[in-house]
């Protein structure tokens, strides 16, 4: 048995139901038909007249203990109704009729006491056809036994009254008792259907209406509200297409809702103190430049820094030296300036070369430190461009000073070997880094990057970071004192001096310290007369030990010590002669090289 609609009163109990179309069975206990004023009910408000809808069946609303009468054309007034299915009769020729009555022998539903109406002018006689509506205790219909519902009126077939139905002419208006429980909404009925109060279309899928309950609307009150209704879809519309975009945009920049985010915390934009590696690389750099050197032969590549606002730049003599007379140099600033520069002088035995820039603006000098003033440990920062990697920076310590570097060599005569008392850092050297600055803690140049020791090298330290491979920790600078001196002389004249001491050493001696050759060479005597070393009384085959007291292992070692003092300045050297010592003063000469 498929469920009625809702609101429908079933049987009290449950059983087979007649065929299609066939009378109901007679109940066990007839009850008399009672007025609907004899059940006790809520109270209502007084409701238009209302027909059931497929009986054409007219009930009269209910006031407390007593039945009312209601015009027929109040309700119309009230509430205009749409006009109704034009196949369900309708008009003034409804009258009310009585339920027909169970035939003898026929089985009938339990409870089934309800009533029906026919037009007054359908013939008398039993209800016939598949389609005749059947009617519950309070409206409510018996399921169709093939589709499990009530039939719609418009299905059903003309009503013919059964024996002992009354045919007398009811008007609508008439007051009916009114069965308590809910009753469909009545269909509108005749051939020029108009709104007629209550009537409405009835639908046997919906629930009835609960008796007495509010009517609804008519359709032009219905289509009234339509605008707003509209309106406000629309409006909800935009803004669920609004948020629909807004999270589309999210989605396709940070993924989607579901993808994971990891945390991160804000930008740094905290400064840094000046003397972190940090802090010393933004206060240089401005000042650094990459030299790019290209000749007829060869090219390179090598790092300088500015000395003045006139655009002269220190680097090593070995970084321009293959432009040689007639090359191009170019420098490349640190903000990706570049311009050209001319070679203002250079010198072989110091490594050092002073190239100018011209019409230049912004240039950002650095500031030249006291190379005297080092000591080992102190933080050092070296800057550069290895292996033409620009404004790259390293940091390290001074791990030694007065190294005995020599550097070059590469003609054979000894006129371009190099003889630094080098200052020595574990910062990262490489090829490339020859000529940059090695600064400390301020920022200060204390020396020039130009040498480190190779891991293949197998021999002492010999310079030309440009020649070697990679670092390991063994790097050499040229002391700015020195560095200084040698740059004031090449930008003020181009050419360098150097100390001497007026003798001609034995570079082979295997002993401890540096022997004064015994015979001439070359045309030169061992004692140059007249010089330095005559005046203070040195003679050939003597050995040198010492230079201020500190000891001195080979002829490269006292060049070294010798080329780290100024032409003038006056040295103690220490002197073994026939297995005895002695010490004598001695004022340094000079000799310049163009």
């Amino acid at each position: 048995m498929a469920t009625p609609a809702q609101g429908t009163v079933l049987p009290p109990q449950a059983g087979p139901l007649p065929p299609y179309g066939a009378p109901a069975a007679p109940q066990a206990a007839p009850q008399a038909a009672m007025p609907a004023a004899a059940y006790p009910s809520p109270p209502r408000s007084p409701a238009p007249a209302v027909l059931s809808g497929t009986t054409g069946e007219e009930r009269a609303p209910l006031t407390p203990g007593a039945e009312q009468p209601y015009p027929a054309g109040a309700a119309d007034a009230a509430h205009p109704q749409p006009a109704a299915d034009p196949a369900v009769p309708h008009g003034p020729g409804l009258q009310k009729t009585a339920a027909p009555q169970p035939a003898p022998g026929q089985p009938t539903a339990p409870g089934a006491t309800g009533s029906q109406s026919a037009p007054m002018d359908a013939p008398a006689g039993p209800v016939a056809g598949p389609d005749a509506p059947q009617e519950g205790a309070d409206g409510a219909f018996i399921p169709h036994p093939g589709d499990g519902g009530p039939r719609p009126a418009s299905a059903t077939a003309p009503h013919a009254s059964g024996p002992g139905a009354p045919t007398g002419p009811h008007p609508a208006s008439a007051p009916t008792p009114h069965a308590p429980g809910p009753h469909p909404a009545p269909a509108n009925h005749g051939p020029n259907p108009t709104p007629q109060g209550a009537w409405h279309h009835y639908d046997p899928w919906s629930a009835p209406l609960q008796g007495g309950g509010p009517v609804p609307p008519p359709p032009a009150l219905r289509r009234t509200r339509r605008g707003p209704l509209v309106a406000g879809a629309v409006a909800l519309a935009l803004l669920a297409g609004g948020v629909g975009g807004g999270i589309g945009a999210y989605v396709e920049r940070y993924g989607g809702l579901s993808d994971i985010q990891l945390s991160q915390s804000g930008a740094d934009e905290g400064g840094r103190k000046p003397d972190s590696v940090a802090g010393i690389a933004q206060t240089a750099l401005p000042g650094v430049v990459t030299l790019h050197v290209r000749g007829s032969a060869e090219q390179g590549t090598g790092t300088g820094f500015v000395l003045d606002h006139q655009g002269h730049i220190l680097t090593n003599n070995h970084v321009v030296e293959p432009a040689g007379s007639g090359g191009e140099i170019s420098v490349t600033f640190s903000g990706g300036q570049t311009a050209k520069a001319k070679v203002v002088g250079r010198d072989g035995g110091y490594d050092l070369a002073v190239v100018q820039v011209e019409g230049v603006a912004g240039l950002r000098p650095l500031t030249l430190g006291n190379s005297d003033s080092v000591r080992v440990g102190d933080p050092v920062v070296a800057i550069g461009a290895p292996f033409d990697l620009a404004n790259t920076v390293t940091s390290g310590i001074i791990s030694a000073k007065q190294r005995p570097i020599t550097a070059g060599g590469k003609k054979g005569d000894g006129s371009d070997v190099s003889y630094v008392d080098a200052l020595q850092t574990d910062a990262p050297i490489n090829p490339g880094n020859s000529g940059g600055p090695l600064v400390d803690a301020k920022a200060r140049v204390i020396g020039i990057n130009s040498a480190i020791r190779a891991a293949d090298s197998g021999g002492g330290p010999d310079g030309d970071s440009q020649a070697q491979g990679g670092s390991i920790g063994l790097g050499f600078a040229i002391p700015i004192n020195q560095a200084k001196r040698v740059a004031e002389e090449l930008i003020n004249s181009g050419r360098a001096t150097h100390p001497v001491i007026g003798v001609t050493l034995e570079m082979e001696y295997a002993g401890d310290g540096a022997r004064v050759s015994e015979r001439s060479k070359d045309g030169r005597r061992p004692v140059l007369p007249g010089g330095p070393g005559a005046k203070a009384g040195i003679k050939a085959g003597d050995v040198i030990t010492k230079v201020d007291g500190a000891p001195v292992h080979s002829g490269e070692e006292l060049i070294v010590k010798i080329r780290s003092h100024r032409p003038g300045d006056t040295l103690v050297l220490t002197v073994q002669r026939g297995g005895k010592e002695r010490s004598v003063r001695l004022s340094l000469g000079a000799s310049s090289t163009g």
